[in-house]
């Protein structure tokens, strides 16, 4: 983060998704066939209880903050022990929503039973900054803890939030990321009467046949450190966070801004704070969600700012659905082991890119690149437009 103060290394993360738990089975999930059949992309057994100490700790806990716990866990197992002092290490996690499965079910218990069964847990399992809370606490940590709530965009700020915390010189440490857990029937109900969610139940991100998004669930944790503490106690430095943006339409509540001009100019505000010009990126993981406003908004924005022979384009969404606040997140994961395994994964459900999009999208089979600088969008509803570079470690 240019002119910022310190530089902002990242040190582990852990995934949770239904493709895949954990990194690498995430990656092998992200390579296979994708996804149709349905309007949601949902874990088919879930079982919390590894990550808990006991069956009623888990029932304790909402399925988003059960799905952030355990990225914590995986984050942290390879990140390390953090030897700073616990007030200096922050958490700043995003949601879209937050509890929704237990709010819709226990309102289903007060409709059924009555007032007197509704849980004495309700508000704290609903409470959208519960995960946060939740991590901070397990771990210990007393710095900043915050939950960003800014729909579709929320973990994306909350990366770039955490990461200014430590460029800044406030925390020396900040588990980030997003957790997500909503494809509840009345939110799925909801989605589909505004016509948000596929009538096909296939994703195809810039397709020229897609009708909108599936939606999906999961989290992704990532421990951030100031770069020459982590570099001193002999961490394993996976990238850096080196630009971050944040910006609003001010257009609609759904819609973005014609021509996608909020998009724009927040990726535009990312490539400043990181002081790079748009042929330094050499991917672009970008929101992609497959409806029709959103994708080409995004094209046009893309376009707008790196020109017609622009960078690789991808977008996760084909296997993943659209996780909501945990998109960006997810997002930054794959960016992560596209670095590691030096293959940019394909934009799964898509067969012929819309002829309008003057992108380069990536179809059929991983690309193999060579690492370098990579951008990474969110943008949600209420025209919160987020974006986030990471970048190879380079000594």
């Amino acid at each position: 983060m240019q002119g910022a103060g310190h530089r902002v290394a990242i040190t582990g993360y852990g995934v949770v998704a239904p493709c895949g738990v954990g990194k690498e089975l995430f990656w092998q999930g992200l390579l296979g066939p994708g996804f149709s059949g349905n309007n949601s992309v949902e874990f088919k057994d879930w079982d919390p209880s590894p990550y808990f100490e006991s069956p009623k700790e888990s029932r304790r806990a909402d399925r988003c903050e059960q799905f952030a716990l355990a990225a914590a866990g995986e984050a942290m197992a390879q990140s390390g022990d953090l030897p700073y002092n616990r007030e200096r290490i922050g958490t700043i996690l995003g949601t879209g929503i937050g509890g929704l499965r237990t709010l819709e079910g226990q309102v289903e218990v007060r409709m059924e039973k009555g007032e007197r069964r509704v849980s004495p847990f309700l508000v704290p399992m609903m409470m959208s900054n519960a995960s946060g809370a939740a991590i901070s606490m397990r771990y210990g940590l007393q710095g900043p803890t915050e939950t960003i709530c800014t729909a579709c965009a929320a973990s994306t700020h909350a990366i770039g939030n955490a990461a200014r915390l430590i460029a800044w010189g406030r925390c020396d440490a900040v588990v980030t990321g997003g957790t997500e857990s909503a494809a509840t029937v009345t939110a799925l109900a909801g989605f589909t009467n505004m016509t948000a969610l596929s009538s096909t139940f296939v994703s195809k991100p810039f397709d020229e046949t897609r009708d909108g998004f599936i939606q999906g669930e999961g989290a992704a944790i990532f421990i951030l450190e100031r770069l020459d503490l982590a570099v001193e106690r002999g961490a394993t430095i996976l990238g850096e966070i080196v630009g971050a943006a944040s910006n609003a339409d001010a257009y609609h509540i759904t819609a973005p801004s014609p021509g996608g001009i909020g998009a724009t100019r927040c990726m535009q505000l990312a490539l400043e704070d990181a002081g790079l010009d748009p042929s330094d990126i050499k991917q672009i993981n970008a929101h992609g969600t497959s409806t029709p406003l959103n994708d080409k908004a995004e094209s046009q924005a893309i376009a707008a700012v790196f020109g017609a022979d622009g960078p690789p384009v991808v977008s996760i969404k084909g296997v993943t659905g659209h996780p909501l606040g945990a998109a960006g997140a997810l997002e930054l994961a794959a960016v992560m082991l596209s670095f590691e395994k030096k293959l940019i994964p394909p934009t799964r459900g898509t067969t012929v890119v819309d002829p309008e999009m003057s992108i380069d999208v990536v179809l059929g089979e991983p690309r193999p690149w060579q690492p370098g600088p990579t951008i990474s969008n969110n943008f949600g509803f209420g025209g919160h437009n987020g974006s986030v570079i990471v970048s190879p470690y380079v000594d």
